[in-house]
């Protein structure tokens, strides 16, 4: 029989493990509800998995979205994003009718306006069905899950509830006293609010059953997940707001530093990524508490952890607030090795993978393989013509995770056709195969390079598995606009290509391992 869900191998990778997934955000599914969410497509899509031999599934953040829908600014690190909770599993649960659900969304993108205005409208009359004894069975789970996750819940609901409330803005902008937290505004803000505030925790107590749903649905197919968790938070969130000692703020509360990173592959002026940065003396006070809350939280939906900007646990990139560009910025030593340890003293493991992209020296190196988690490598970074460059699978270590691209990059079909003159040349010589002039050649191209290679886990994100040129990009960054929108379609999930990727995985010996009953 094929390895259970029990025996799902985590980093740091034994050295005769192999395995491969596929990168796809949740809401790239498709749906008739105009966005991608965790009812049955998700399981087909797990289902799709299975059938073609892949043992992961990795998707973006799923926390809820602020300032340009994007993963990577989340409202909440413990919160999950009410838009991806299924109608269908609401239909199904009795908490709503087919009839309150008439969808009328674009295939192909996601319409974040027109979502929200329609899953919001769906939420308030589920929790109004609730309310009215829809369900009873569910008050105490109800009850028992807004005890479990009191520690966060009643600030983030507290918080969407003003956000509501203040038509949306940056919570900067609100009354002084509810900026500053003063108890007195906050407890008649939770009096006014009280209804706003229950329908808050009301969605995320549906979000999290069916993210529990879906990942012993996962587990029951050999499937396992790898969530993504943000180094840093949004300026514009509860986390902030309600742990403004744990960053480098001002006494108005505004952030006196913001991260980002300098001049890179990406941008001649570096990126400013306006999130505030931390204070790490309080943070490693608390034995980093807070930090270790937000690893176990994810955890409860994932196997895995990809440690998003890795590098900023060694230093990050301070830029002062107000600078117009990320290049006056400087580094700032992060907490290093004792945060590593404080979180496997707690958890009792590392389950993590770092992106380690961007400028990485050699303390970021270090510590990474000081507790052996494993590096991201990216074959789109690999064909400078140097046979040094780390991307390139002959200079990987085993304990490593290569992709082919990832949410920031171009589609391979894209990347192919944008390469400098000289580039593609340097692709087909190391794959020692004639020029191709067809860019279509170049994804599987790189999928095969990828599961080739001595990397323990192949990842490729579902655009190239599809051959998919820019029309598939998920994400520029440094644009603000018109990103996290592409899904894909069912009839776009043809039979011929995961045949295909089944018989590479076989060939590139990982499939999921087979175990004799009868040996120890």
């Amino acid at each position: 029989m094929s390895s259970s869900a029990e025996e799902i191998q985590v980093p740091p990778f034994p050295p005769e493990y192999r395995a491969s997934g596929l990168l796809l955000h949740v809401t790239s599914l498709p749906s008739p509800y105009g966005i991608g969410d965790l009812g049955p497509s998700a399981l087909a899509w797990i289902d799709r998995l299975h059938d073609a031999g892949q043992q992961w599934w990795q998707a973006l953040p799923i926390g809820p979205t602020g300032y340009g829908n994007s993963p990577y600014q989340s409202l909440s690190s413990f919160a999950g994003n009410a838009l991806l909770i299924s109608p269908e599993c609401l239909i199904s649960d009795g908490l709503l009718q087919a009839s309150d659900c008439e969808p009328n969304f674009p295939p192909n993108v996601v319409d974040y306006s027109r979502v929200t205005a329609f899953k919001y409208q769906l939420l308030e009359k589920a929790w109004m069905n609730f309310r009215a004894g829809k369900r009873e069975d569910l008050r105490l789970p109800y009850e028992e899950f807004c005890t479990d996750q009191e520690s966060w819940l009643e600030d983030y609901a507290l918080f969407r509830a003003l956000k509501f409330k203040y038509h949306g803005a940056y919570y900067l902008e609100w009354p002084a006293e509810l900026v500053q937290r003063r108890p007195k505004a906050l407890a008649d803000a939770r009096r006014e609010m009280a209804s706003q505030i229950d329908q808050v925790r009301f969605a995320q107590f549906l979000l999290f059953r069916q993210a529990d749903r879906l990942k012993d649905y996962a587990h029951s197919k050999e499937v396992a997940l790898i969530g993504d968790l943000p180094f840093f938070v949004s300026p514009d969130s509860s986390d902030v707001w309600a742990n403004p000692e744990f960053f480098l703020l001002d006494e108005h509360r505004h952030p006196r530093f913001v991260a980002g990173v300098p001049p890179d592959y990406f941008s001649a002026d570096g990126q400013l990524w306006g999130n505030p940065v931390y204070n790490w003396d309080a943070v490693r006070a608390t034995g980093y508490r807070w930090c270790i809350d937000r690893l176990r939280a994810l955890l409860a939906h994932v196997d895995l952890i990809r440690l998003d900007h890795f590098r900023g646990f060694a230093a990050a990139w301070h830029v002062p607030a107000g600078a117009p560009t990320a290049q006056s910025g400087q580094w700032v030593s992060g907490p290093g090795a004792s945060f590593f340890q404080a979180a496997q003293n707690e958890l009792g493991r590392l389950p993590f993978i770092a992106e380690d992209l961007g400028v990485i020296t050699a303390d970021v190196q270090a510590l990474r393989d000081q507790f052996r988690v494993p590096g991201t490598r990216i074959l789109q970074f690999a064909f400078d013509g140097h046979p040094d460059n780390p991307y390139l699978p002959n200079n990987f270590v085993h304990n490593t995770v290569v992709y082919t691209g990832t949410h920031d990059n171009a589609t391979t079909r894209e990347w192919y056709e944008e390469l400098p003159a000289d580039q593609p040349q340097n692709l087909w010589n190391y794959l020692n195969r004639a020029a191709e002039k067809n860019a279509a050649a170049a994804a599987p191209a790189l999928i095969g390079l990828a599961w080739a290679s001595p990397a323990a886990l192949a990842m490729a994100p579902l655009q190239d598995v599809l051959n998919l040129g820019s029309e598939a990009r998920m994400n520029v960054p440094g644009h603000a606009d018109g990103n996290w929108r592409w899904r894909f379609t069912e009839e776009q999930l043809s039979v011929p290509v995961f045949q295909w990727l089944h018989e590479l995985t076989a060939s590139s010996n990982r499939l999921p391992r087979q175990i004799d009953p009868h040996k120890p």
